[in-house]
């Protein structure tokens, strides 16, 4: 991982001793020197890009056998030049799927270059464009962004199979084990550490702060979860998953209110009415059934009709009950459109007025040529790696076969991991972002989630929330982009 490094994974010397053979793989990692101008001043930095080889002790029959390749994973670590490393934070960065590229958090709010893209209502033509970012955390951390075994140009070695890698605790270990090894390559055991998570990424985050705190004794400063799910019980629209349903509420109020259908009313008055009525009316009205008198059944048709934007003779056919994915296709289905389900406020030409649900999400479809081209573009002429093996910005059939064994018959919940490792390292902060307009992880399933976090409530004073105007990638709105960037950046220097 540094360039002098020594250690039996990334030597190239040869070895006559045939007990020893030479390892087959080898770290194959560029260096290139660059500085941003930010408004404090000019960073000189060094990034190092590339692909890291993950080891496994080998051990049969209670007799080691040494060490083995299993995969090369890719990262690409960005580092202060002339900083201490003891007092220089670093930052470890990925993204969620399960299956995708840390692209996203690299390209558009954390690195120090970002795509450019234009936003919802006025997108940016290919082949779009990529510019220096001024915010990024690289001003108050070192970054190191990861991309798990599948995404990206990581892959496992002639021999290993991926799906050994496509699990909740083998992804959790495979990422720990390389967070450490570069740790341990760097010399930054004293340095401050974070986590930083998007979407299911935060899931990961919460398990690896678990892991490297009890497993390798790494403690954490603060973990960064943007667009967080903990428990996935808050998405479950199916087998009587009527907590979904009301914990989408709010969500739905703000999707509507941001397409016209709350007129001459603020967001937050909009947000606040349907957060209380999903709170106690809703979850009432749910839970009754058949039990519901007709006035009753009336009033609750009225009310989530008028939150929602959606027609009272929908919402009656669907039985009180809106499901996310119906709910993209029909909210604006009068007018032919779908909204996006990363990012509501993007909408997309419906494929078809009768259809069920939407055939795609717009958001995605804004998001994915931009990204994907900026990042490939500035991987290859700017950080030099001259690889031109195939980039997957999602690892094919990764989140397909995602193995949750460790939760069959039961929803994946990983509250209890972050509550331990609160409890556990009581200097743990965690950072959370929301965004408004976020249908993959809403926000007010998240905020229910940190509510049942399991930690003293003196403990609650290390939590923190920040609100954005966008979606669930909120840095492709430009207001948004700037705020968090100084949000995380105030927090990881307070926390450090």
């Amino acid at each position: 991982m540094s360039d002098d490094a020594t250690r039996p994974e990334s030597t190239t010397t040869k070895r006559s001793d045939p007990t020893h053979p030479e390892p087959t793989v080898t770290d194959e990692l560029v260096t290139t020197h660059h500085t941003l101008t930010t408004p404090d001043g000019e960073l000189a930095y060094t990034a190092r890009a590339g692909r890291v080889v993950l080891w496994e002790e080998k051990v049969e029959d209670d007799v080691f056998r040494g060490r083995k390749p299993r995969a090369q994973v890719a990262i690409t670590a960005y580092t202060l030049d002339g900083a201490e490393p003891t007092e220089r934070p670093v930052t470890f960065a990925f993204n969620g799927g399960p299956g995708s590229a840390s692209v996203w958090l690299h390209m558009g709010l954390l690195g120090p270059k970002r795509v450019v893209m234009g936003d919802a209502g006025e997108l940016a033509a290919p082949p779009y464009a990529i510019a220096d970012n001024p915010e990024s955390l690289l001003a108050v951390s070192d970054l190191v962004f990861i991309d798990p075994v599948s995404t990206g140009r990581s892959r496992p070695v002639e021999g290993q199979k991926a799906k050994d890698f496509h699990g909740f605790t083998a992804d959790i270990e495979s990422v720990a084990e390389i967070i450490r090894q570069w740790v341990t390559a760097e010399g930054r055991w004293l340095s401050p550490k974070f986590l930083a998570g998007e979407s299911y990424g935060t899931t990961r985050a919460a398990g690896l702060a678990q892991h490297l705190q009890e497993e390798l004794g790494m403690y954490l400063n603060g973990l960064l979860l943007i667009s967080s799910v903990l428990d996935f019980s808050t998405a479950n629209f199916e087998r009587g998953g009527d907590r979904a349903h009301a914990l989408y509420l709010p969500f739905y109020a703000a999707t509507a209110w941001q397409h016209g259908f709350h007129e001459g009313r603020e967001l937050s008055e909009v947000v606040d009415e349907a957060r209380a009525y999903a709170a106690r009316d809703y979850p009432y009205v749910l839970g009754r059934g058949a039990r519901l008198t007709p006035e009753e059944r009336a009033e609750a048709v009225a009310t989530i009709a008028r939150l929602t934007g959606l027609a009272e003779a929908y919402v009656d056919r669907a039985d009180l009950r809106i499901e996310h994915w119906r709910y993209f296709g029909e909210l604006l289905r009068e007018r032919g459109r779908t909204v996006g389900r990363l990012d509501s406020r993007f909408t997309g030409a419906a494929a078809s007025g009768i259809a069920e649900f939407m055939d795609a999400d717009p958001s995605m479809d804004a998001i994915l040529g931009p990204y994907s081209a900026a990042y490939q573009h500035y991987l290859h002429h700017e950080l030099e790696v001259r690889d031109t093996g195939p980039y997957h910005v999602f690892g094919k059939g990764v989140i397909e076969h995602w193995s949750y064994k460790e939760f069959e018959n039961a929803p994946v919940y990983v509250i209890d991991k972050l509550s331990r490792a609160m409890r556990q390292n009581p200097h743990l902060a965690v950072h959370f972002a929301y965004g408004w307009f976020d249908g993959a992880t809403p926000f007010s399933a998240a905020e229910d989630s940190v509510a049942h976090l399991r930690i003293p409530d003196e403990l609650r004073e290390n939590l923190e929330h920040r609100y954005y105007e966008a979606g669930h990638m909120m840095y492709v709105h430009e207001p948004s982009r700037l705020a968090q960037s100084a949000d995380l950046a105030d927090f990881v220097r307070r926390r450090s």
